[in-house]
């Protein structure tokens, strides 16, 4: 059984978003699959869609200037102790804020047993001078639920301070990477994920008269920092000009509720 994972805690995003999400794996993913989301609150749930509680902080965590409060980024870590969410086997993790647009299937065939991550973008002109670091995007990761991955879960427990000293790691998926170790990741090729704002987006100044363009090859679309997706339905105006990105229906129309699927 493949299982897909998701977080879902706090305000910020409506269950709407994790309804879509299931929506569009079971359009895009053949075969039986376990669709479980850790949540705080399961109310606004589609059927279908298993829940789990958000654990508590491990023992030994501390809040420091950036990282205030427990759920937060680090929560990631926390799926690869054993028996979290009672998953075992092959599972997908995946933020709620991406777009499914393709075959899911190929995510639990490619290298089979291997942690998989798509290598995080960075800038066009941050890789002019240097190849860019190898660290994982955390937003869509592959890896075996169960006592394979707990090495991963025990070094973040052995460190726990360290893990969320900027000093070391500037991020949660620069930790997670630092962890699973480079020699145990396999990179996702690029098709299979793409960043709306690394691949969509037009550079600086065409963002301003061409709209963003969508790849049709690419499996799962992913939206991290701003926009958002509703941001880059209606447009998305940044603090910096480069930052902004003209309407993008499409988006829309990738993303649709469940209900106009079915209709």
């Amino acid at each position: 059984m493949n299982n897909i994972l998701c977080f879902k805690w706090g305000t910020l995003y409506p269950p709407e978003y994790v309804n879509r999400l299931y929506a569009g794996v079971k359009r895009h993913l053949p075969g039986p699959f376990r669709f479980v989301c850790a949540t705080d609150d399961a109310s606004g749930l589609a059927g279908g869609i298993e829940t789990a509680p958000i654990p508590p902080a491990p023992e030994g965590w501390k809040p420091n200037a950036r990282y205030k409060r427990w759920p937060g980024i680090y929560l990631k870590l926390m799926v690869f102790k054993p028996g979290f969410a009672g998953l075992s086997g092959p599972t997908l993790f995946l933020d709620i804020d991406q777009i499914v647009t393709g075959d899911l299937g190929k995510f639990f065939e490619f290298a089979p047993g291997r942690f998989c991550m798509i290598h995080n973008w960075i800038e066009w002109h941050k890789k002019l001078f240097r190849p860019a670091p190898k660290i994982g995007n955390s937003s869509c990761f592959r890896f075996e639920a169960g006592e394979k991955s707990a090495y991963i879960y025990e070094k973040w427990i052995s460190e726990l301070e360290r893990a969320q000293d900027q000093r070391f790691f500037r991020t949660e998926q620069a930790y997670m990477t630092y962890a699973a170790g480079l020699e145990n990741i396999t990179w996702w090729p690029d098709d299979f994920v793409r960043s709306f704002k690394r691949s969509c987006q037009r550079p600086w100044p065409l963002n301003h008269f061409l709209a963003p363009k969508f790849n049709p090859d690419t499996s799962i679309l992913c939206f991290h920092g701003h926009p958002s997706p509703e941001e880059a339905i209606r447009g998305y105006r940044g603090k910096h000009l480069n930052t902004w990105t003209l309407p993008a229906p499409w988006v829309g129309e990738l993303w649709e509720p469940p209900q106009a699927r079915e209709n």
